[in-house]
């Protein structure tokens, strides 16, 4: 048994001054009290700074860990996609595999909980098996030629399901293919990370450019938009992660929200958007329009680490409260798993972890020099 104080906890969207978090030997959450003198709590170990539970990284690609510092910034989308084809076959398998079990343990002690993963093969299931971190993986279909049945094989793994890469690189039936083989679990898309992407419906901008180059026609144009494609392809019950949302118009958000009858997860990755073109997220827009904005990392291959409390610096004047809630209850829905983890409950086992280097403003703030780790 563990009895752990702190100045503040954030939970859900509110601050909590003075709590006292008792946990039992597995970790499960026993009680959740505040204290009134600090001076007169027993056996409790007293953290200054505020609490959280553990984060929620909802959208990674552990596989890829091997590519910190081999792709520049800035080279733009498309520049980004061909460095990554060009770099893959210059590592080892043992230079792939250190990579990512680094990447894993350095995740679990700055208070990652759970991870969604995208997945092109089998590299990274040895690690995530013997992981303390939870992963729900996505085994990822892509590619203008591809079929449903390409990623059949990794959808034995463990807890692994499939998803389309995104909405310009499947064509219809695939597309279509996927979702219903996913059945009940939910869809990780990549979706509006550029402008390209809206061009290429109307025939313009460099994704339509290259496909025409290489002779190759997409057959679901036809939506007429990436928006109406997701609700033309997708029934209404389907639960649904979007990833990176960067060039993302008002239209689009209401379109999307209002078909589905789940609250669609808006996943933000603002530093792998600002590695690659400089783009950024209309967070404003998406805190008007939903409550169920989502944090992930992307790869090493466009971010310096996979550290949420860094990408949770990103969103200057927004609350603390707000930014922990879009980092771990919010990520637990969009998985499922909300109630094992994502807040600080009676009965759950969300981890514990303590932000320090926070402003003690009204509504608390990160700073440049905040940091996270794992308590619990």
């Amino acid at each position: 048994m563990r009895r752990i104080a702190a100045h503040f906890l954030v939970d859900c969207g509110r601050v909590v001054p003075h709590p006292v978090v008792t946990l039992d030997d597995e970790g499960r959450i026993v009680s959740l009290e505040q204290w009134q003198q600090l001076d007169s709590l027993s056996s409790t170990e007293f953290y200054a700074g505020v609490l959280c539970a553990g984060f929620v990284n909802a959208h990674c690609h552990l596989e890829l860990s091997y590519l910190r510092g081999a792709i520049a910034r800035g080279t733009g989308f498309a520049g980004f996609a061909r460095a990554i084809g060009q770099e893959r076959g210059n590592f080892s398998t043992e230079e792939r595999q250190r990579a990512l079990q680094a990447a894993d343990a350095r995740m679990w002690s700055e208070g990652v909980q759970a991870v969604a993963d995208i997945v092109n093969d089998d590299s990274s299931f040895q690690r995530k098996g013997q992981s303390r971190i939870y992963y729900k993986s996505f085994a990822e279909l892509f590619g203008l030629n591809s079929v449903a049945d390409g990623v059949k094989h990794l959808c034995t793994l463990p807890n692994c399901s499939p998803t389309p890469h995104s909405i310009y690189s499947v064509q219809d039936e695939a597309f279509r293919s996927v979702a219903e083989l996913a059945a009940d679990e939910p869809l990780s898309i990549h979706f509006m990370e550029s402008p390209d992407e809206a061009a290429l419906y109307s025939g313009e901008g460099s994704l339509a450019a290259w496909y025409e180059r290489m002779g190759w026609v997409c057959d679901f144009l036809h939506y007429g938009s990436p928006a109406k494609r997701i609700t033309g392809s997708l029934p209404k019950d389907k639960r649904l992660m979007l990833v990176h949302n960067c060039c993302v118009a008002e239209e689009d958000i209401e379109l999307i929200n209002n078909h589905f009858v789940n609250p669609v997860a808006w996943v933000l990755c603002p530093r792998s958007n600002d590695y690659i073109s400089g783009l950024k997220p209309p967070v404003e827009l998406l805190r008007r329009h939903s409550d169920m904005i989502c944090i992930g990392t992307d790869s090493l291959a466009s971010n310096d680490s996979l550290s949420i409390i860094e990408e949770l610096k990103m969103f200057e004047g927004v609350p603390l409260a707000e930014v922990v809630k879009w980092a771990t209850i919010n990520g637990a829905r969009a998985l499922g798993v909300e109630k094992e983890i994502g807040s600080v409950e009676v009965g759950k086992r969300p981890g514990l972890v303590l932000i320090e280097g926070v402003e003690y403003t009204d509504d608390l703030r990160l700073t440049p020099h905040s940091t996270s780790r794992r308590i619990i």
